[in-house]
């Protein structure tokens, strides 16, 4: 089975009433349009996992970002290839999240996750972040 080795972001921010959020985008193009996933993509020949997440949201969201630490790595079975999936805990340090690839984005709170309809890969990361620190407000913990 083909391999796919992608990197995708967890990008976190606060609202206004200081819960964290993170940001999710919609699939706007491909076999899995419309589903809901985490921004990213694959990782080039001769690139790390975090070169390739700042150069995949400078193209797909024109902002860079700061790659924090690796939360978890993905391996998923779909049917017609196998996906691992590195994904990094980030933050923006420019630029204002513009959509170019994507159908539509949002900006969710723990209790939020499940509101979208998930890829299958990012429905196991959206099972470690429920149980994990990264979303958590920091005067909680």
């Amino acid at each position: 089975m083909k391999i796919i080795r992608v990197v995708a972001a967890v990008i976190k921010a606060e609202n206004k009433q200081g819960q964290p959020i993170i940001f999710a985008t919609q699939r706007g193009y491909g076999e899995f349009k419309g589903g809901w996933e985490f921004p990213g993509g694959k990782i080039e020949p001769g690139e790390t996992p975090q070169e390739a997440l700042k150069r995949e949201i400078q193209e797909e969201l024109d902002t860079k970002i700061k790659v924090g630490s690796l939360i978890d790595t993905i391996e998923y079975d779909y049917p017609t290839f196998h996906l691992s999936m590195d994904c990094f805990l980030a933050e923006i340090e420019s630029g204002n999240l513009v959509l170019k690839e994507h159908e539509a984005a949002r900006w969710l709170t723990r209790e939020e996750l499940d509101s979208v309809d998930w890829l299958p890969a990012d429905v196991l990361l959206i099972d470690t972040l429920k149980q994990s620190k990264f979303i958590t407000p920091e005067k909680e913990m």
